[in-house]
């Protein structure tokens, strides 16, 4: 075999592989847990169930926590990570009902009772969807908080450029999901095949209210260090709150997060604030 047949071969195989990658990377990108029409949600907290029917004929499935009779601090919508259901991200409502806000959690499309096909504009269009279904419900704009955990951070990052939240709280975001992807497989163009890209670097330079990013120093999949570069792109509004010695999934686990978490929803973070958080 000549040398130009065996780099015809080489790039035919890159080319294959690309073609691959660029056919399943979805399964990868989301690892959904799929829940029957007619399953049941049972919570010891007041919750309600919620369909938001979509322009496509797609419709979104939300779980909204509330406290009957109390006065609410607002409303948190709350965009998870890129496994399972809102079934199983539940639990992680009473982070924030303990402070009395609302919460409300949505599944993307594939994930849980949610349907339609997934792709990144779309997806953008369904939170916005949500967002001012919400506003028609009696939340007032001024008192929702966004917060995006680890994939879902690409999500709440955008739909806070595009409204006036209170404030963006990003669990564990990474810089672009280009650049995330990138690290694990360095040798294929990633730019060129990726139908994500999900920018959360540029969505935070349009985002006008305060935004708080929380991370994990010891997260080795997302690591810290796309934190403090996304930090660095809106410094007089962001704060980097660093969990020393947290991983990518238990910052629940550390007093930290959850001391953190409160000073930030009532509104007291800058009190405590330590400098040697803040990214001049």
């Amino acid at each position: 075999m000549t040398v130009t047949q065996i780099i015809m071969v080489v790039v035919i195989i890159y080319v294959l592989i690309c073609i691959v990658a660029y056919k399943v990377q979805e399964y990868f990108i989301f690892k959904p847990e799929k829940l029957s029409p007619d399953f049941k949600f049972k919570y010891d907290d007041h919750f309600e169930e919620l369909f938001f029917d979509m322009p496509d004929g797609a419709r979104i499935n939300g779980l909204l926590f509330y406290d009957v009779g109390e006065t609410t601090r607002g409303l948190v919508i709350y965009f998870h990570g890129n496994t399972r259901s809102i079934k199983g991200w539940a639990k992680y409502a009473k982070d924030f009902f303990a402070h009395d806000y609302d919460v409300l959690m949505i599944d993307y499309r594939g994930f849980g009772k949610s349907t339609g096909r997934r792709n990144e504009d779309i997806m953008y269009e369904d939170s916005q969807v949500v967002y001012n279904k919400m506003l028609t419900k009696g939340y007032l704009e001024k008192n929702i908080v966004i917060y995006g955990r680890s994939l879902g951070s690409g999500f709440a990052c955008k739909l806070a450029s595009r409204n006036n939240p209170k404030m963006l709280i990003l669990d564990a975001p990474y810089y672009s999901f280009s650049q995330l992807t990138s690290r694990f497989l360095p040798f294929l163009p990633v730019s060129m095949i990726l139908r994500f890209s999900i920018r959360t670097d540029e969505y935070i330079k349009f985002v006008k209210c305060p935004v708080y990013i929380i991370h994990g120093t010891k997260d080795f999949l997302i690591p810290f260090r796309s934190s403090v570069r996304l930090a660095k792109l809106a410094p007089q509004h962001t704060r980097l709150v660093p969990i020393y010695g947290g991983g990518h999934n238990n910052l629940p686990s550390f007093p930290e997060y959850h001391k953190h978490l409160e000073d930030i929803l009532l509104d007291r973070f800058d009190l405590i604030f330590d400098k040697q958080f803040r990214i001049e």
